[in-house]
């Protein structure tokens, strides 16, 4: 009898030590997880979009009252998400459905509203201007929007290939159809496009489409921050090129590359500074189209 009640306490005691045990080791299983996706949330990039501070229901009006800013995760973020950048467009219009508190707010749920055109991210007396890429001239497709790249041109003439820069310390503003959400980190990965989108001037646009005519671009990335001088000033092109030694000089002296082919490099090898996002003179483009059609 005493064996059997000896037998009974051993096994209450020792299912009440596994108890614990399974206990203490879910409890430390759960703290480690919630550790972990603290620690997750607080290095994960995040953007700053709009939300209503309270539910809201249909035909409320966003006003600084009703809306908060959140920062979420980048990859959680909507492309059509609302910006605190963009507050402005948005305060005073009716919600055409209704909002959770703390949920993203869309340009779709407002009445008779769409997202803002990528013609609304241009400042004024600025062009978008889009140039064909492949492989090798995107960086094998590692260019992301917001990056800072010098755009060069070369072109060939006989059994010669000339190089020089088009233009310095451009921002993409897109690459194929993706443009940069403000706020957003980028990711660094290899993406497949065809084309990229640069922020240029009226005239820099139009020299860009000249090269293009008659030359082939492509674009050198730039380290974030980096606004120095790459490149000399450039000659009129018909004596940046070697074409002609009559041409006269238009902004200094210029390092013109050239391979293949006989004869030496023509043109000063003089450098001078020059400012970010600068493009050759439009003269210089004119003469280029006309020396590469002689």
């Amino acid at each position: 009898m005493k064996l059997a009640m000896n037998r009974s306490w051993l096994i209450l005691i020792l299912a009440l030590g596994l108890g614990v045990l399974a206990a203490f080791g879910v409890n430390r299983y759960i703290t480690r997880q919630v550790e972990d996706i603290e620690n997750r949330g607080r290095s994960a990039k995040t953007v700053k979009v709009l939300v209503p501070k309270s539910d809201l229901s249909k035909g409320s009006v966003l006003s600084a009252k009703s809306v908060a800013v959140r920062e979420v995760p980048a990859e959680w973020a909507h492309t059509h998400a609302m910006l605190p950048a963009q507050f402005d467009r948005v305060e005073n219009q009716k919600l055409a459905y209704p909002a959770a508190a703390g949920e993203m707010l869309m340009w779709s749920m407002l009445e008779g509203q769409r997202a803002p055109s990528f013609s609304s991210r241009l400042p004024a007396g600025r062009r978008a201007i889009t140039v064909p890429v492949d492989d090798v001239n995107s960086i094998s497709g590692m260019l992301e929007p917001g990056d800072r790249i010098d755009l060069m041109v070369s072109v060939k003439k006989d059994a010669r290939t000339m190089l020089f820069p088009l233009l310095q310390n451009v921002v993409v503003l897109a690459t194929g159809t993706r443009a940069a959400m403000e706020g957003e980190a980028k990711e660094g990965g290899k993406r497949t496009y065809t084309t990229i989108t640069l922020d240029a001037s009226p005239a820099e646009a139009q020299q860009v489409l000249a090269a293009r005519e008659v030359g082939k671009l492509a674009a050198l990335l730039r380290a974030p921050g980096d606004t120095a001088a790459g490149f000399g000033n450039r000659k009129d092109a018909l004596s940046l090129l070697g074409f002609s030694d009559k041409a006269e000089v238009a902004d200094g002296g210029g390092v013109p590359v050239l391979y293949g082919g006989q004869g030496g490099m023509k043109g000063s090898s003089k450098a001078n500074d020059l400012p970010g996002s600068k493009a050759r003179p439009a003269a210089a483009t004119a003469a280029l189209m006309d020396a590469v059609s002689q």
